[in-house]
């Protein structure tokens, strides 16, 4: 893990409820003396059934998730949090090549991953992010559908529909469709789409890259060929509801 000078993080804006689930003793307390410095309230678990233990008793905001844990992995552990759609925020930690861990990781609901080694400050800046748009406020009633094509985007209940048929989006996936398909045949790097999407100033662009994908593989005809959201080398990726399923050129 790497450290960085012992400069205290910016504080908490609310007393949010982080459970710190690492078996490594040594980044659990230094993860846990940062966060306690940002003014959160902290509780620790060392293994997975310990985390759903805690997390059961304790209804934390925030579970910063080790993958690799003794008893249930931390997969699994993601996907009983994120059992019934409910459950608190999740950043997990990963090792460096554990890529296709952070990929199911992201399926399965986590809303971010930090890879080891990390800096402890980076850590909390990106849980800080995290609570920040779980306690963003939904649009309010009376927001219209947003209709692309044969997509139609329920930005109140955060639900979306091809045609009849719902679309199993999670939370980012739908906020990163509802954004495109609200700015159509415009071109967005990765780093422009994490900052204006997620509201991240920093943090890996292959997280932008995974959702892009898992994206096409839920409304493109042919996600190997897709049309919807399409690549703009040297640039990035462009929503083209006339060329995408339904579109006029369809």
């Amino acid at each position: 893990m790497t450290e960085t000078p012992p400069t205290p993080p910016p504080p908490a804006t609310s007393a949010a409820r982080v459970l710190v689930v690492d078996d490594d003793p040594t980044v659990a307390e230094v993860v846990t003396g940062y966060l306690l410095r940002a003014g959160y309230a902290v509780d620790r678990a060392a293994d997975g059934h310990e985390a759903l233990e805690r997390a059961a008793a304790g209804r934390p905001d925030l579970v910063v998730l080790d993958l690799m844990l003794p008893g249930i992995d931390g997969l699994e552990v993601c996907r009983r949090l994120r059992a019934g759609g409910a459950g608190p925020a999740v950043v997990m930690l990963t090792a460096k090549g554990e890529e296709s861990d952070r990929i199911l990781g992201l399926e399965l609901g986590a809303d971010d991953y930090v890879t080891k080694p990390f800096s402890p400050r980076e850590l909390v800046l990106r849980i800080q992010s995290v609570l920040r748009r779980h306690a963003a406020p939904a649009p309010g009633p009376g927001v219209a559908p947003l209709r692309a094509g044969d997509l139609t985007l329920d930005p109140q209940a955060r639900r979306a529909y091809r045609g009849e048929r719902e679309l199993s989006l999670t939370l980012r996936e739908f906020d990163l469709l509802s954004f495109m398909a609200q700015h159509p045949g415009k071109a967005f790097g990765r780093e422009e789409l994490m900052h204006k999407v997620w509201g991240w100033d920093f943090g890996d662009l292959s997280t932008v890259t995974v959702h892009v994908r898992r994206l096409r593989e839920k409304v493109e005809d042919d996600p190997a060929a897709p049309v919807l959201i399409s690549t703009v080398w040297g640039v990035g990726y462009r929503f083209d509801p006339a060329t995408g399923p339904g579109g006029a050129s369809a």
